[in-house]
Formats: C-alpha cells, structure tokens, sequence
C-alpha cells in the first residue's frame, strides 16, 4: 500500500518522467491519474453549475441545457486544436526536441485566440435567436438570454484552457493541467454560492463564475509555461506566426474539430428532439447528462493518457509499446466505466434526485442514466481507441466514424423512435447507446488495421 500511495504522489506531483522507457503499467498509472483528476475537474463545472442552478428554476435548469448544447460547438473546437496540440507535442516530446514543442504551443495560443474570436462574437450577438433555434419558449429566452450571451464571450477562456492542457498533456506535464483546472474549479464553486445564493443573481451568476474561474487557469496555464516548471518553457519570442506549424496545427486539429462538430451537431439535433417534449424533458436530460459527464471525463483521462504514449513512443519510433499502451489502457477505462454504469443501473434515482425532485424531471433523468449507462461497457475500449489515433495523427480515421454513426445512425434512429414511433425520450437515449456502441466497434477494427503506423506529424 505504502508503495502505491508514494506512486501516486509522484503521479500528482508531475516530476519529469520518460514515458517511452519505463513500465507500461507506471507510466499508465503516473498519466492517468493527473489526467483523470483533471478531467474530474472539468466535470465538476458542469455539475456545481448545475448544482445551484437547480436552486433558481426549471426554466433556468433549461436555459443551461440548451446553451451548452450549442456551446458544443465550441468545445468541439476547443476539443480538436486540443488533440492537434497532444499529438504534435508529444510527437516531439518523444523525439527529444523541446524546443520545437514549446515552440508548437505558441502557436497553439495564437490559433486558439483566432477562432475563439470567430465562433464567440457571432454567438454573443445572436444568443436569442439561437435560443429560440433551440425551441425555448419566449419567457426562457427573455429569462435566458444574457446567460447566453455571457457564455459565449467567455470562449477564449474556453478554448484556451482545452489546448493548453493538451499541450501540457502531450508533454507529460499533465500534473500542471490538473492544477489548473483544481485552481479554476475552487474559483467557480465560490463565485456560484456568492453569486447566485448569497447576491441572487440567478442564472447569469453561473456564466461569471465560470468564465472567471476557466480565465484564472488558463492565466496559471500560461504563468507555468512561462517559468518553464514543467517539461516546457514558454517564450514570448515564440508567439508570432510561423505558417508551417500553424498548416501542421489545422491539418490535424481541422480532423479532431471535425469529429467533435459531428458529434456536437448531433446531440444539438437530439436536444432539439427532446425540447418538443417541454421543459421537464429538457430539464431532466440536462441533469442526467451533467451527471454522465461526470463519470466519462475520467474515462477520458484514461483516454487522453494512451493519446500521449502513443505520440511519445511514435516519436521514440517504437510503435509496438505504443500499440501495446493503447490496448492496456483500454482495458482499464472498460472495467472503470463497467462498475460506473452499474451503479447507475442500480441507484439512477438517487443521483438524479440531488438536483430536482420534480416527478417528471425525475422520471426523465433516471431513464436517461440507464439507457446510456447500459452502453458503458463499449464507450470504455471506443473513447480509448479513439483518443490513440488522434494521438498519433490519424484525426480523418475517427471523424469518418463519428460522421457514419453520430449522423448516419443516431439522429435518424432518434427521431424514428421518438417522434415517428412515439417512444419520446426513450427513443433518443437507446439511440445514443446503440450508436455509440458501434462507434466502439468500428474504433477496434480500424486500428487492428494500423494505419496510425503510418502517419507523419
């Protein structure tokens, strides 16, 4: 015991390490912890917000939901430069050159602060139509709006705090991206019960406290790479264009965008579905996707932790450790997220209860975590193999798949079932799990083929 507790220590003090000459099993083990508390952190925004928005109303609960529906969009941006900055860091990482990633990360900040420009003014200017888009009913939107908007000016805090902790991650520095999002996640969890319990501000005081909280990490983001605490040191000579790596930056990051916009788009087209069936089906699914959220972001620090070595020992040029890590780690999400979704299976109402004790809240949200918790078993070997090909470059292999199964399978299969046969919002959650779970499946035959072998970063 003494021996994991000091492992674990190490993991989260984030001392230098290489990863692409010590065990597997301990360099899993010093990735994913750091990662998967980082990603505990990410979901924890997410569930506080939910948390004490739950407090002000129903309509305020759904405002949240269909805000962050599209806010996907930028996620999903946020997302793709953030895999894009993994598989190019690590790649050079692996390879012993620093300089040449730190010099990546720089113009991982310029392209982040561009298109954080591009997708945030846009929706800040027209938060109500894209409410009322959403199907929100005129008295949400009048209610709503000015959350909206507040949200989508926060986008380069967004964005930033995304591909800066890919970056980090890509290094190994993952204990630093942790930290960050600790720092941000205190910041938000005290600005929410100042902002809304204590001032009542309502709705707009989740907006502010997680924009300032997500704008305080990225700046210890950026304070860290400056003073070169970790495996990269930041200069400022380094942030002007150099078009080569920003070409090399989008060509991989345009494919890890893709995907993600793919996915987004689809889960805007089933909150669309789910809206026709009023707030309290909105309401209910936003809860139980918070709350999933919760327990997959860890499984993706798992995910993200086989993304690294799979750069770093492709830059190493031993692709056999690196194919060996993936399946290793696989392995693990797959238990991890097995015990999850059995327990969700058995005790879906308690969670759900937490944040609304409305019947039919309650009655939604519970259908939900089951239905998708059924799917786990696949999600946990599908996020890993494809987190590992986005790693090692290959971002067109995964946007291929999640086109075929988020559009070609979910969406059509969603509104079948909900509208067409009338199962309502049963229809959209089996939808989700059976889409999903082919996702998995054809993660696991495209990479058997090994075509990331092959690729260049």
């Amino acid at each position: 015991m003494k021996k994991y507790i000091e492992l674990f220590l190490e993991a989260i003090r984030g001392e230098e390490q290489n990863y692409t000459q010590m065990s597997i099993n301990r360099a899993i083990f010093l990735l994913s912890i750091p990662m998967i508390l980082e990603m505990i952190g990410e979901s924890l925004f997410a569930i506080v917000d939910a948390f004490f928005v739950s407090k002000i109303s129903i309509e305020a609960i759904a405002t949240v939901g269909l805000t962050e529906s599209v806010l996907t969009l930028i996620y999903s941006v946020a997302i793709g430069l953030s895999s894009a900055a993994t598989a190019i860091v690590s790649r050079r990482t692996g390879e012993g050159n620093p300089e040449a990633a730190a010099h990546a990360v720089s113009q991982v900040i310029l392209i982040s602060l561009v298109l954080s420009a591009l997708v945030g003014i846009p929706g800040a200017i027209f938060a109500e139509q894209i409410l009322a888009l959403m199907g929100g009913e005129p008295h949400l939107i009048e209610q709503g709006a000015l959350f909206t908007r507040l949200m989508f000016i926060s986008s380069p805090s967004i964005i930033l705090l995304y591909t800066l902790s890919g970056a980090l991650r890509g290094a190994g520095d993952a204990s630093t991206a942790m930290r960050s999002i600790i720092l941000a996640n205190i910041i938000n969890m005290a600005l929410d019960a100042l902002l809304i319990m204590g001032l009542k501000f309502g709705v707009e005081g989740a907006a502010i406290a997680t924009t300032t909280g997500r704008t305080i990490g990225v700046l210890y983001q950026l304070w860290s790479l400056q003073k070169g605490q970790g495996n990269l040191r930041l200069e400022l000579r380094l942030l002007k264009p150099d078009w080569a790596v920003l070409k090399n930056l989008i060509t991989i990051g345009s494919g890890g965008t893709g995907q993600f916009l793919i996915q987004s788009a689809s889960w805007i087209f089933l909150t669309r579905i789910i809206s026709s069936f009023g707030s309290d089906a909105v309401a209910g699914y936003t809860i139980a996707i918070r709350i999933i959220v919760f327990t997959i972001l860890p499984a993706w620090g798992m995910a993200n932790a086989a993304a690294t070595l799979m750069g770093q020992n492709l830059g190493a040029n031993q692709p056999d450790r690196a194919e060996k890590s993936v399946w290793r780690t696989a392995f693990y999400n797959m238990i991890f997220l097995l015990l999850v979704g059995l327990l969700f299976l058995g005790f879906a109402e308690n969670f759900i209860s937490i944040f609304n004790n409305n019947p039919k809240v309650v009655e939604v949200g519970v259908l939900c975590l089951q239905i998708m918790s059924a799917g786990y078993l696949f999600f946990g070997y599908g996020m890993v193999i494809g987190q590992a090909l986005n790693g090692a470059g290959d971002t067109r292999t995964p946007t291929i798949m999640n086109f075929i199964c988020f559009w070609l399978i979910e969406i059509p299969l969603a509104y079948l079932m909900a509208q067409y046969w009338h199962w309502g919002p049963l229809g959209v959650f089996l939808s989700i799990a059976i889409a999903e779970s082919i996702l998995a499946l054809m993660g696991i035959y495209f990479f058997k083929k090994g075509r990331w072998r092959t690729m260049k970063v």
